[in-house]
């Protein structure tokens, strides 16, 4: 349908760019889109693409809105901490433009609904912040035949990169195989400044608006690295790999999570190697009164938030020049907030010589929620 006269209002600042004109706009309305998590990333791009006009607009989202999601996620409000993070976001976005159709599905994206909630759109941007996600939407999109608008932030730093395009590369081009367990942080691990999501979300509406408009040069074959401390922008050619698994040889013919290739078998004897330790487990341990060394890794400030009892402190970036205040014949357990950060302290000190080493796996955070959930979270 043509744009009504009021649509020509709400969107003439950008009607009257050259490349865009009425034809384009009508594009963006006739345009079908995925927001895949409506977090830090999703919530500017689901915010700009309602604001310009997108058609139909679907955010997908398994979470609630918590405390620490405020400082970056800024579709959400103090008032929306414990609600759905889908029912809050299209609630705020349907407000923004009553002209857009959207829709909110309250879900996991996993290999079983994978297919069915992508297929009835013409383009996927992925705004995940785990690898087993990014791989199954990656995967889909291959299989669909859709592409993928991808990016990520850790720290200061952001990629983005156009995905699935026929002439382009694929994620698994990229990654053919997911990282160790504990070798990549998340941002809960290794922390994120707030507008770097806000910045990248908004750099990836931006492709989502060329591709669908039809207007400007895609990042397909080309990776965008963001360094937000020296506010650089650097690319670097990405070329789509012929023995790719999903995009040359095409021999991922159906879904299948990688949650198996990012875990670290615990080796059954710990010495010479690091144990994977489950807090139930150390919770047995400490009730049937063995001797064992615990080590809190994290930062100061999250100590005094909230520690373990008889836990010594020793920030990781402190590990190496304060051993000695540990005793290497002990049985050590390391833990941190959720894993990463203690598993390369207890790989390091397991290097050391240090007798037998578990890194707690899930770290505090598991801790509270299986073994003492009146323990604060952050």
């Amino acid at each position: 349908m043509p744009l009504s006269a009021e649509e020509l209002r709400r969107y003439s600042r950008q009607i009257i760019l050259p490349e865009l004109g009425v034809e384009g706009q009508e594009r963006l309305s006739r345009a079908r889109v995925l927001v895949v998590g409506v977090g830090g990333l999703g919530g500017p791009v689901a915010m700009y693409l309602a604001a310009a006009g997108i058609g139909e607009l679907c955010v997908v989202d398994p979470d609630q809105v918590e405390p620490s999601n405020l400082h970056r996620q800024v579709l959400f409000r103090t008032e929306d901490v414990g609600k759905d993070k889908v029912q809050v976001a299209a609630q705020n976005l349907q407000s923004l433009n009553p002209n857009v159709q959207v829709r909110g599905v309250r879900a996991r994206l996993d290999a079983s609904n994978a297919l069915e909630l992508i297929a009835p759109y013409d383009l996927v941007l992925d705004g995940t912040d785990n690898f087993t996600t990014r791989y199954l939407v990656n995967d889909a999109c291959v299989l669909l035949g859709k592409r993928n608008v991808f990016a990520s932030v850790l720290r200061f730093d952001g990629q983005l990169t156009v995905l699935g395009d026929p002439d382009g590369p694929c994620y698994r081009c990229l990654y053919p195989e997911p990282p160790p367990a504990g070798v990549v942080p998340s941002c809960a691990e290794a922390g994120v400044l707030g507008v770097m999501p806000g910045m990248m979300g908004i750099l990836q509406a931006t492709e989502a608006l060329k591709l669908i408009a039809g207007i400007g040069t895609p990042l397909v074959g080309r990776l965008l690295l963001v360094d937000a401390r020296r506010m650089t922008f650097r690319e670097m050619r990405i070329a789509r790999r012929p023995g790719c698994e999903a995009c040359g040889t095409r021999t991922i013919r159906s879904l299948v999570e990688v949650d198996a290739a990012c875990v670290v078998s615990p080796p059954v004897v710990p010495p010479g190697g690091v144990g994977q330790l489950a807090p139930r487990e150390l919770h047995a341990w400490r009730a049937e009164g063995r001797s064992i060394q615990l080590v809190d890794v994290r930062e100061g400030w999250e100590y005094e938030a909230v520690h373990l009892t008889d836990a010594v402190l020793l920030p990781l970036g402190e590990v190496v020049a304060r051993v000695q205040e540990l005793d290497a014949t002990r049985p050590t357990v390391v833990y941190c907030h959720h894993g990463a950060r203690s598993q390369a302290a207890a790989t390091w000190l397991a290097g050391q010589g240090f007798r037998e080493v578990w890194n707690l796996a899930g770290g505090i955070d598991r801790w509270s929620i299986e073994v003492d959930p009146a323990l604060p979270r952050y």
